[in-house]
């Protein structure tokens, strides 16, 4: 497959079937929404029932062999000490500038094995990286399994109904997983997800996909759920300010300006980007990620000013977007430090000043941790 030719899911069939409105999402073809209600619809049904991503555009890869983990630890920003086998930890892959090459999440299946899930336009840099790492053993391998697998997204208040019709694990902690069975096939139950509310990640092959989502499509039906886009995905997600690579962390955006140091292992001898990230995170200098609340009407766009009261720029929007759970318009922006809660400020949107008030998100209430 040349790298100009658009990739699809193993659920795209079903996708088109169901009339889905699709877009490019990192070289592949995914939906962004559904017909019967499109993205508030399926917002809402996540929020308050249950929603059925595909998310099989993620990018996986295994990094294997003795020390597997240690290597991984000497690269990526978090300190994977910090969670024992079982568990997954969000993490990221900087340059040596302290720029984010991505942000992903490992799971640490042992001391020798950990797979990674990276964004989809970026796994085969990771991978590359890694492969190329001087630090890397020998025998510790780097595999790009992006083809391999896919990912389904279950998410929401009544997830565990549908896990149990299924007969599939639930309950298990926050940010762990289980390898399980369904009906003879491994899939690998996620306790994690990109939209603040209760839900699972299911990993399974490619080729047990279908099988899998047309289950839990009609496990989902009695309880009002809803197969939901890449729109909705982006709409939770910016409701409850988790960053996107490419808008709050970018080459450009590091870990300490997009407010994700809480996922660096300050502590550790090496990984890359320490030096130049220890040093800005000590110069206290660079803009910082917050977000904005509009007052009045319109709707931010990544790439808007941000300005005070006498004109003067203080920031650019990351991620805007409105907001169906407020029913107003909402933003992640980089402003400058010492912005304050609750000042209000304005965006230039199309040449017109929407006004907002800073507000520390999350902007609405999640139970992911549930």
């Amino acid at each position: 497959m040349s790298d100009s030719e658009t990739m699809t899911s193993p659920l795209h069939d079903r996708h088109l079937a169901l009339g889905a409105k699709m877009a490019d999402f990192g070289g592949w073809s995914m939906p962004i929404e559904y017909p019967g209600g499109g993205v508030v619809a399926e917002h809402t049904a996540v929020r308050e029932r249950v929603g059925l991503f595909d998310v099989s555009h993620l990018g996986n890869a295994l990094v294997r062999g003795p020390g597997a983990k240690d290597f991984l630890n000497s690269c990526l920003t978090n300190d994977l000490d910090r969670i024992e086998p079982g568990k997954a930890q969000y993490t990221m892959c900087c340059s040596e500038d302290g720029g984010v090459v991505d942000d992903m999440i490992a799971y640490l299946r042992s001391e020798d094995e950990v797979f990674l899930i990276p964004n989809a336009a970026n796994t085969a840099r990771v991978v590359e990286l890694l492969q190329g790492a001087e630090q890397r053993p020998e025998d510790v391998s780097v595999e790009n399994q992006h083809h391999d697998y896919a990912i389904l997204a279950l998410q929401g208040p009544r997830v565990d109904e549908v896990m149990d019709e299924l007969g599939l694990p639930t309950g298990h902690d926050y940010m762990s997983f289980v390898e399980a069975q369904w009906q003879g096939v491994p899939v690998t139950v996620c306790r994690t997800g990109y939209t603040g509310e209760r839900g699972y990640e299911l990993v399974c092959a490619s080729a047990d996909a279908p099988a899998l989502w047309d289950a839990l499509t009609t496990a989902m039906e009695p309880l009002g759920g809803l197969p939901c886009g890449l729109g909705a995905r982006d709409t939770l997600r910016t409701e409850m300010g988790y960053a996107l690579h490419g808008h709050e962390l970018s080459d450009q955006i590091t870990p300490v300006m997009g407010r994700t140091g809480w996922a660096v292992g300050w502590g550790k001898d090496a990984f890359w980007g320490r030096e130049v990230l220890t040093a800005q995170r000590e110069a206290k200098e660079c803009r910082l990620g917050g977000g904005l609340v509009v007052t009045g009407r319109g709707i931010p766009r990544a790439g808007c000013r941000v300005l005070d009261a006498s004109g003067q720029e203080v920031g650019e929007v990351t991620s805007g977007t409105f907001s169906p759970t407020r029913k107003q318009g909402i933003a992640l922006a980089l402003l400058d430090r010492g912005t304050e809660q609750g000042t209000e400020l304005v965006v230039e949107v199309r040449g017109r000043e929407v006004p907002v008030e800073v507000s520390k998100p999350p902007f609405v209430e999640g139970g992911a941790a549930g």
